[in-house]
């Protein structure tokens, strides 16, 4: 894995890729550091997630939620 952190000079950044990873599917993304470093931690609500994940999901997740509690309640 490569990581690196620039600050660009212009809305072009030009990157060579390693002969290792010619052929393979990489991730390129870019994020400015100052949104993670200004992000809050503390103090939040379960509000503040909504609309992060497809009502799909979470359905799912909230059946197997709900699989899980039955499954620890039950009388072995």
């Amino acid at each position: 894995m490569i990581r690196t952190i620039i600050t660009p000079t212009n809305t072009d950044v030009h990157i060579s890729i390693p002969l290792e990873y010619v052929g393979k599917t990489i991730e390129i993304s870019y994020l400015p550091i100052d949104e993670l470093e200004n992000k809050p931690t503390k103090g939040l609500r379960m509000i503040d997630f909504w609309n992060t994940i497809s009502d799909a999901t979470a359905t799912k997740i909230h059946e197997n939620v709900k699989q899980m509690r039955n499954e620890w309640e039950r009388d072995i």
